[in-house]
């Protein structure tokens, strides 16, 4: 009973593998590998010197037969491939008589460069003193203070005078005329007064002004300068006293570069010197 199936199973493989060997599809030619860009493709026609070696090459042996399809297509290939042209290669130039001397000079040892000096870095500037200011006096007028800012020169820079008034507000301002030598040449120059135009005056009868001619006493000294102009004008020199309390005349500027305050106060004659901030001088 087994053997019968063994055949059975038997019959129905053989049966199934020849039908697979009938039924199946030739198997499809392997595609030729693509030529290099630029180079002519290969197609193989039928006939011709072709047809005999395929004929030949049915007669050989599978193997042998393998052996020259396979060797056929490169060797067609290689027909049609033009050689390239060989790259000559470089001719050899000649040792020119520089060489000996640059070889030389490569196997000379090379010399230790000297390193530059470091440069001294410059000190830094120290920074500009501030400035300093000073008010030296008092003077009694302004003509002393005008002949202190002379004698100071160049200790002082840019200068002003500056008038401080009484603190009792008493002061009086006169104009006067220089005393004459007698009372008759007084007279005469008040004559000289009067056809000038001029009015409020007076002789000074006794005392170290005697002879002398007041032109007017005045509280603030803007009124006295405005008559001594009027009289200059008319021409003659007054001058001007003050009398009472009378207001102190100071000199105040900057000093200059390296001076010191107790310099310019020697120099200058004052009695006296104060600080003085600079911004009050703008």
């Amino acid at each position: 009973m087994l053997t019968r199936a063994l055949i059975v199973v038997l019959a129905i493989l053989n049966v199934g593998v020849a039908s697979w060997w009938l039924l199946r599809s030739e198997p499809a030619p392997a595609t030729p590998p693509q030529p290099a860009t630029g180079v002519a493709e290969l197609r193989w026609l039928p006939g011709g010197t072709d047809a005999a070696a395929v004929a030949q090459t049915s007669a050989a042996t599978p193997t042998e037969a393998l052996h020259e399809r396979e060797a056929a297509p490169s060797a067609a290939v290689a027909a049609t491939e033009a050689p390239a042209p060989a790259t000559p290669p470089p001719a050899e130039t000649a040792p020119t008589a520089n060489a000996a001397p640059a070889v030389a000079a490569a196997a000379k040892p090379a010399e230790p460069v000297a390193e530059a000096p470091a440069v001294a870095k410059p000190a830094a500037e120290k920074p500009a003193a501030p400035p300093r200011c000073v008010a030296l006096g008092p003077f009694a007028d302004r003509a002393a203070a005008v002949a202190a800012q002379g004698r100071a020169g160049s200790l002082l820079g840019p200068a002003r005078l500056r008038e401080q008034p009484a603190a009792s507000g008493s002061t009086r301002y006169r104009v006067l005329l220089p005393a004459a030598a007698s009372r008759e040449e007084a007279q005469a120059t008040v004559k000289r007064i009067v056809a000038a135009g001029l009015s409020d005056y007076y002789i000074i009868s006794q005392g170290e002004e005697s002879n002398a001619i007041a032109l007017g006493q005045y509280r603030n000294r803007e009124g006295a300068e405005r008559r001594i102009a009027a009289v200059k004008a008319a021409g003659f020199q007054p001058r001007l006293v003050a009398s009472g309390d009378a207001g102190q005349w100071w000199l105040e500027g900057q000093l200059a570069a390296g001076s010191e305050p107790k310099q310019a106060q020697q120099r200058s004659g004052a009695a006296q010197q104060r600080s003085l901030e600079c911004t009050r001088l703008r």
